[in-house]
């Protein structure tokens, strides 16, 4: 009897906590669904300033706005971090076709981000079909020297994680063209990161590594339709030409930033928790998914607590990452300096998956931590959040060191992501705004949790 009276009053606390989480999540949720500027935001962000290449007009404009907008939030603090980032600019519109014969076949392409330019008059040349980087071993010099290389390994349509599809793949965009010039290749072509069939050419980073810029080749992304064309044909006659036509430039590294805001912590103000997405994004479309969505979630966190009253305990702060597409040095940055400054960051949260329903969360922690995680699961369950796994978590969140830190990725709904990652339809039309604010509100409640409750 004495054991029962003595659980009595834990089982009273423990009741009035779950139900108080219960009601503040409620309470977010409703926010974010009724009475958030996310949407407005990213309509803002995508039509007015539009695309947000680093280095590029559109990038400083994008910093000039979000600053302004959490601003008006009434943050305790809102600052520039400098941030050099590179300067690749495209060019003119890029021109591909497929020479069969004397028949001329035009097919969508665009340059690789990085890639240096073709000759004025364009490169014509017969092409060699591959699978994989690998396979260029077995091919050696003599089936490659003076061919361009055309990489067709599709997106694996059987994973349901799409980005495991797109993992799998990547190596052929980001190191095609550095593996094929060292066998004599003059270009390369790859089949874009896409898991559907269209006629829009997908865009990325790709690296030259350590060769000696004399041996650059041209790089660019040709479109699925184009490319199962291509392969096509090839299969008709093996010698066919392929003629693509490129003229982007670099330039010397500029100046650039980091767009800050925070919410200074009631109780624990030396202790950090950053929630962000990265501002930048590549110039053929306005980034709405990649990531624009990621953006105005993560500053809707800050909107919703300050609606909502909510004084965190610990210091929340908002991230807005540049150059997380072509070098990652907003997230190297933001490091250095917290290093430098010896600041305690104890949880970060970053959306970088598009703006899609909402369907958990990955988790970099260890096992204490993520048992507690995923105590918080019923939590989320009426909002149809389900899958809290351990995984990576974020590209400018990854370099972030404390003596103890949990890392968290927000995962919507991967299905559409890729038909639209990179490339011409990355628009604002293709944003949904309930699924958009959905996102929102998922991320300030794991932000409210973690705030509540802390890290093991």
């Amino acid at each position: 009897m004495k054991k029962i009276l003595f659980f009595l009053p834990l089982f009273s606390v423990l009741l009035h906590a779950q139900n108080k989480d219960e009601q503040t999540l409620s309470t977010i949720y409703k926010t974010a669904l009724t009475n958030s500027k996310c949407y407005s935001w990213l309509d803002d962000l995508s039509n007015k300033v539009g695309s947000r290449l680093s280095g590029s007009e559109g990038a400083a404009k994008g910093v000039a706005y979000t600053k302004q907008q959490l601003e008006s939030l009434g943050l305790d603090k809102v600052y520039l971090q400098e941030v050099m980032v590179p300067k690749w600019v495209r060019g003119e519109k890029e021109t591909a076709y497929i020479l069969d014969k004397k028949t001329k076949t035009i097919v969508p392409i665009c340059a690789l981000g990085g890639s240096i330019a073709t000759p004025k008059s364009g490169i014509t040349a017969e092409v060699i079909e591959v699978k994989s980087i690998k396979e260029l071993e077995t091919l050696g010099v003599d089936k490659i020297k003076g061919k361009i290389v055309f990489y067709n390994r599709p997106m694996e349509p059987e994973n349901i994680e799409t980005g495991k599809s797109y993992g799998n793949c990547v190596d052929q965009r980001y190191a095609g063209a550095k593996e094929a010039a060292k066998f004599g290749a003059v270009a390369t072509i790859v089949r874009s990161m896409n898991l559907r069939l269209d006629d829009f050419p997908h865009t990325g980073a790709q690296s030259y590594g350590d060769l000696p810029k004399s041996q650059y080749i041209p790089t660019a992304a040709i479109s699925t339709n184009g490319a199962e064309l291509l392969s096509k044909k090839l299969k008709e006659n093996s010698r066919l030409q392929f003629f693509m036509k490129q003229s982007c430039q670099h330039y010397d590294d500029v100046l650039s930033y980091n767009v800050i805001g925070e919410i200074k912590g009631s109780e624990h103000p030396e202790k950090i928790m950053v929630v962000g997405g990265h501002l930048d994004s590549w110039d053929l479309a306005d980034g709405s998914h990649d990531d624009g969505a990621g953006c105005v979630q993560s500053m809707s966190v800050l909107e919703i607590f300050k609606k909502i009253n909510y004084k965190p305990k610990n210091t929340i702060r908002v991230v807005l990452f540049m150059n997380e597409e072509n070098g990652g040095n907003g997230g190297k940055k933001y490091e250095e300096v917290a290093k430098n400054t010896n600041e305690n960051h104890i949880f970060a949260l970053e959306s970088d998956s598009g703006g899609f329903s909402p369907r958990g969360f990955s988790f970099e922690c260890d096992d204490a931590n993520f048992t507690k995680i995923t105590n918080w699961k019923p939590l989320f369950e009426p909002y149809l959040i389900h899958s809290f796994v351990k995984g990576g978590t974020g590209a400018d969140i990854n370099p972030l060191t404390s003596k103890k830190i949990v890392k968290a990725g927000l995962k919507p709904d991967s299905q559409r992501y890729f038909d639209h990652h990179h490339a011409a339809n990355d628009t604002f039309d293709a944003v949904n705004k309930r699924e958009l604010e959905l996102g929102a509100a998922t991320m300030a409640s794991l932000m409210y949790l973690f705030d509540q409750y802390g890290i093991d």
